[in-house]
């Protein structure tokens, strides 16, 4: 694995050190061992997970200039992506993971402390993290890969953003429909579209990253209940 991610990583213009390698290793046979008990990916084979999830999960880093520093949230983290790669590529990156299963976050939590890191656990589903205080409009960058669509997911993410922050939408080859059907959506919540990357992650297709500024406060009604959101999406 060690090679493998850093062949595959220096393919989309990340370089790792030999240390972030061993780390990802380390997470490779975590995310093995612990699938076994808790479904956690369809992906296993060592240069899938390699392209897929960890290659994949940087590909930010060539679209969006984070801050030194930055306070971060993956949003429906799972098993950690992409947060906890960011996490090991930028480790002065101020990390927390979100999810609404427990078991996840256990699994994280050993992750973590196998890998030497430093994150945030929150046990939450994101309509109630986003209108929880201590994490509302706190974050200066708000990650997710989540399956959403764009309008959804971005009522779920923008509340998190500060103003002057930024959320990132990791999508797949086909966001155009998606995009345009959430401008009323980004618009409303506080957002403005503010980039749309394309790129092909060699073997594994099409990805597309959006990024979105956030420019005005979420009005306070949003996130809606989790049953409204889908089944009224803005």
């Amino acid at each position: 694995m060690k090679n493998l991610v850093k062949t595959e990583c220096k393919n989309t213009g990340i370089e790792l050190s030999d240390y972030q390698a061993e780390q990802f290793e380390s997470y490779y046979n975590l995310l093995l061992d612990w699938n076994e008990k808790i479904n956690l990916t369809r992906i296993t084979e060592k240069s899938e997970v390699a392209l897929k999830h960890f290659a994949d999960s940087l590909t930010l880093l060539n679209y969006y200039d984070i801050p030194q520093g930055a306070k971060l949230i993956d949003v429906g983290t799972g098993a950690g992506f992409p947060g906890i790669p960011l996490k090991i590529a930028r480790p002065d990156i101020e990390l927390t993971l979100l999810d609404s299963l427990n078991k996840r976050l256990i699994f994280l939590d050993e992750v973590c402390a196998r890998l030497d890191i430093d994150a945030n656990l929150v046990h939450s589903r994101a309509e109630d993290g986003g209108r929880n205080p201590k994490l509302r409009e706190n974050f200066d960058l708000v990650v997710s890969r989540a399956v959403a669509g764009l309008n959804v997911l971005s009522e779920y993410c923008l509340p998190f953003v500060k103003v002057g922050g930024a959320f990132t939408p990791m999508k797949g080859p086909d966001a155009e429909s998606e995009i345009s059907e959430a401008e009323s959506a980004i618009k409303l919540l506080g957002g403005k579209l503010s980039a749309v990357n394309s790129f092909t992650l060699g073997s594994a297709g099409g990805r597309t990253i959006v990024v979105i500024d956030k420019v005005r406060s979420t009005p306070q009604k949003y996130p809606r209940h989790g049953s409204k959101i889908k089944s009224k999406p803005l």
